[in-house]
């Protein structure tokens, strides 16, 4: 194989290509990145939040047995509305003490003998001389430190002490235990590293951050994800949408809120402290906005509402980069940081599905491109890579002319490399794509390799494709809402996944500017092994348990002519039933009638058993959707989305034309589903080159997908290679994955490559990342 660089012949500029995204999901913020020690500092855990929670979880109640005294949760006399709870301790004989233990997050408060740790609460008392003692004590109780405070004022006061911790202990606990009779009030209880990142107050663990930097994003996404518009419409509730002016200004003013997954939100880590970060780590910030649209649970603000959500979003920008004569503006200066922020992206809703959100965002789009031209606007396209609400999100970037448009999917490792070339026919529009979220559904080394192959195809597609940034980001092992995860983390250790690597292979050697490459080889493509069966059923939707659906007149229409079934009745607890088989082109007719439930029912077909095979689900996401689906030894990918709802009562009928390369999905008349399936091949190489202008270096970046090495020549068409570097991933079974016992078993190693006459001769390894950079 000879791979040719032609180094005089530009393609497109790679701009800020590749990034990270920050969703509070897993505990990403508070418990994760955020490196607030105390869980539930303010006691505003409530059972909005989760059903699990109240005002004392995570904190412990110590009344010993023959003391006299109470300890409960009150309200009316808050250091902050907004945060209406705290903590009495109530003592006629406290005896030795009573008093509350906070458990913090995994085993508990991890510390580290030397470190420091900065305490510091809110108090106040009902005006008797008080003795109040804060101590760090081991899960079993042995004292490790502690300290006293006099406490005689009424008015509320803060109090600080700093811990020098004499022991390593990741379980301890964090006391506060009142010494003396009397009544004592506390809030807003808070234990930090004194060391954290940047040595930020505030601040966030320089572990996690640390692995970020080290990537050098050129941009990151924030807050989320489905986070920032699954809400009530009104700021105040606790279950709101994620607004943004909630999250700034003094922490203890910030409300605690309902995390849409199912968790508890301070909002330490606000909008101040996402742009700080970003300027700490040299990443663009990216802000996105909700609409005033829930698609969640359907509900919109109305139009003459629609103002104040807009004036949220000029408000956001004027915060970034006004001047701090300018009202927002002059608060961040407040915050600590005079300079604008220089805010050059902003996007408005995520993954958003119905025509409420497509009738709202030109609202937004003419009031940002009205006062700040020079601020990008990023649409919306739905939550997967084919279908109705993508389609409806193409339409209305293009014709409002959103400057990027946010595509998102997360698929299985075989998809992303049968679609490599997906990109490749979007051609040169004013929208270009923000591939806002994707991830191959695995942290092991064929997850990232697979990702590494279409990270090609967004690279030599740099000018339709203008930002991509894998999701999610960071996932406290033990509050997984989701996986995979490309950071892994509890309360004292870190690893960074295969996939964390490939990232940052590709962010340390992005380059600038693309250059031509031509391969010239005589191996052969190969296909990919089939897994897929030639049998069909009709299936319960297994994820409501209480769906009965009927159905009739089915039917099984191939070369070889009709095959009639009989009536199926499916009950949600029941097995699938076989309907019959067939391959190649065929037919599968029926009607379809909901007797009761919430969801419908799922066709499968293509079928070798439950992990291999293709589906399409009637009345998915909160009977919301028709999905097509496919599964590829258990790892699922979404192959196309249409709006649709299953009703009760009515019959509706189902035509399903399959064909090698092509899936129609036909309901009541309607193409509701559309998919062209690509050949499903491993190219002989995987490859792309672009110029660094800071080293003048030529990079050229190398998959191969193969289980077999080759080698090959790599050459520039007018210089010669002085020396080269290669970073490379390889030697790894497909399985392989990074563990906190061994973090780096799935890690780059870096070489000098060997250079005669001018050239490279390589032996690429099997299944292998290869990232050359040529000094000439």
């Amino acid at each position: 194989m000879q791979i040719t660089v032609n180094e005089k012949k530009e393609t497109a500029k790679l701009g800020d290509l590749y990034g990270i995204f920050f969703e509070d999901i897993n505990h990403a913020a508070d418990g994760g990145l955020y490196a607030e020690l105390v869980r539930n500092r303010s006691f505003e855990f409530c059972e909005i939040d989760n059903k699990e929670y109240h005002a004392l979880t995570a904190w412990e109640r110590v009344l010993p047995a023959d003391a006299k005294g109470t300890i409960t949760i009150q309200t009316g006399h808050a250091v902050c509305c907004k945060n209406p709870h705290y903590l009495v301790l109530d003592a006629m004989d406290p005896l030795d003490g009573i008093g509350v233990r906070n458990e913090g997050y995994n085993q508990g408060i991890p510390l580290e003998a030397g470190e420091k740790y900065l305490f510091s609460c809110h108090i106040s008392c009902d005006g008797r001389p008080l003795q109040m003692e804060v101590s760090l004590e081991s899960v079993d109780g042995k004292l490790y430190q502690a300290q006293r405070f006099s406490i005689e004022n009424k008015d509320w006061e803060k109090i600080e002490a700093v811990f020098d911790a004499p022991v390593t202990d990741y379980g301890a606990r964090l006391g506060i235990w009142l010494k003396t009779p009397g009544r004592v009030y506390i809030d807003n209880v808070s234990l930090f590293p004194e060391k954290t990142f940047m040595g930020r107050k505030n601040g966030v663990r320089r572990d996690i951050a640390r692995l970020l930097a080290d990537m050098h994003p050129k941009f990151m996404r924030f807050p989320g994800g489905c986070l920032i518009h699954d809400g009530s419409l009104n700021p105040e509730d606790r279950d709101s949408m994620y607004r943004w002016k909630n999250t700034i200004g003094p922490v203890m003013e910030r409300p605690s809120r309902r995390n849409n997954w199912g968790y508890n939100q301070s909002l330490g880590l606000g909008y101040y402290e996402f742009f700080q970060f970003c300027e700490d780590i040299g990443a663009k910030a990216l802000p996105v906005l909700p609409a005033g649209y829930d698609p969640h649970h359907r509900r919109a603000a109305s139009f003459e509402q629609l103002g104040e959500w807009v004036q949220d979003a000029l408000d956001l920008i004027e915060f970034a980069n006004g001047a701090p004569s300018t009202t927002w503006g002059s608060l961040r200066a407040e915050m600590g940081h005079e300079a604008p922020f220089g805010l050059e992206y902003i996007g408005i809703g995520n993954e958003e599905v119905g025509e409420e959100f497509f009738e709202r965002y030109p609202y937004f789009h003419k009031a940002i491109k009205a006062k700040y031209p020079e601020v990008k606007i990023i649409n919306t396209a739905g939550p997967a890579a084919a279908g109705e609400a993508y389609r409806m999100g193409w339409e209305n970037a293009r014709e409002y002319g959103s400057n990027f448009i946010d595509e998102h999917y997360y698929q299985a490792p075989e998809w992303f490399i049968s679609n490599h070339h997906h990109y490749d026919g979007y051609g040169k529009e004013h929208t270009r794509v923000f591939l806002g979220e994707y991830a191959s559904k695995d942290n092991a080394w064929y997850n990232a390799l697979a990702e590494a192959s279409y990270m090609i195809g967004l690279e030599r597609n740099a000018d339709s494709v203008g930002l991509a940034c894998y999701a999610p980001m960071l996932c406290n092992a033990d509050y997984v809402n989701w996986r995979p995860n490309m950071i892994w983390y509890d309360n004292h250790r870190v690893y960074a996944t295969a996939n964390y690597y490939v990232q940052k292979l590709f962010m340390n050697h992005q380059g600038d500017t693309g250059l031509e490459v031509r391969l010239n080889t005589r191996m052969a493509a190969q296909p990919f092994p089939v897994t897929r069966g030639n049998k069909i059923y009709l299936a319960p939707n297994m994820r409501r348990m209480d769906s009965i659906m009927e159905c009739t007149e089915i039917e099984i229409e191939t070369k070889d002519g009709v095959t009639r079934c009989k009536d199926v009745l499916l009950k949600a607890e029941e097995s699938p039933v076989l309907l019959g088989e067939a391959q190649g082109s065929y037919t599968i007719r029926f009607r379809m009638k909901r007797m009761s439930g919430w969801l419908g029912l799922a066709l499968w077909f293509d079928c070798a058993d439950e992990a291999n095979k293709r589906k399409i689900e009637y009345g998915g996401w909160e009977n919301q959707s028709c999905t097509l689906e496919e599964d590829l030894n258990g790892r699922n990918s979404n192959l196309d989305l249409g709006n649709f709802c299953v009703r009760t009562g009515f019959v509706h009928s189902v035509e399903v034309r399959v064909e090698p390369q092509r899936i129609v999905n036909i309901i009541d008349g309607k193409i509701m589903n559309d998919a062209l399936l690509p050949e499903e091949i491993i190219e002989p190489l995987y490859c792309t080159a672009s110029r660094e202008e800071s080293s003048g270096d030529i990079i050229v970046k190398a998959v191969n997908l193969r289980e077999d090495s080759f080698e090959a020549v790599i050459a520039l068409t007018d210089a010669r290679i002085r020396s080269a570097r290669v970073y490379h991933m390889d030697g790894f079974g497909p399985d392989d994955r990074n563990s906190f016992e061994d973090p780096e078993k799935v890690a780059p190693k870096e070489n000098m490559a060997v250079v005669e006459d001018g050239e490279i001769v390589y032996t690429f390894p099997a299944q292998s990342i290869n990232i050359f950079r040529l000094k000439v």
